[in-house]
């Protein structure tokens, strides 16, 4: 049998992600260091789009995406961790190409 390597494409309204290293432990502005761990409120993680389905209409490949961990379903492709989304659980896209935003800038 041939180890043969499949294409994934996302169907639908899918939108996988694969979430910011930085969205683990983080230190606050006074320099003390938050564990991944410790939550004070439900925290939004920022993640890379890696694949949009045929019906994803404001997202594309490469852009940054928020959401929230809670709404996810993770999978593991050649070592890598990604998380399986519907569009419409996404709270925000950051992009080069915004025409109208917050004016907030990653």
């Amino acid at each position: 049998m041939t180890d043969a390597k499949l294409e994934i494409q996302m169907l639908h309204d899918r939108v996988m992600v694969r979430v910011s290293e930085e969205s683990g432990e983080r230190r606050s502005s006074g320099g003390i260091v938050i564990p991944a761990t410790a939550q004070v409120a439900k925290r939004l993680l920022w993640g890379e789009v890696y694949g949009v389905g045929s019906h994803v209409r404001s997202v594309q490949a490469g852009d940054q995406v928020l959401f929230n961990p809670e709404e996810q379903y993770e999978v593991e492709v050649q070592g890598e961790i990604y998380v399986v989304l519907r569009e419409r659980d996404l709270h925000a896209v950051a992009s080069e190409r915004t025409e109208q935003g917050t004016g907030l800038y990653l």
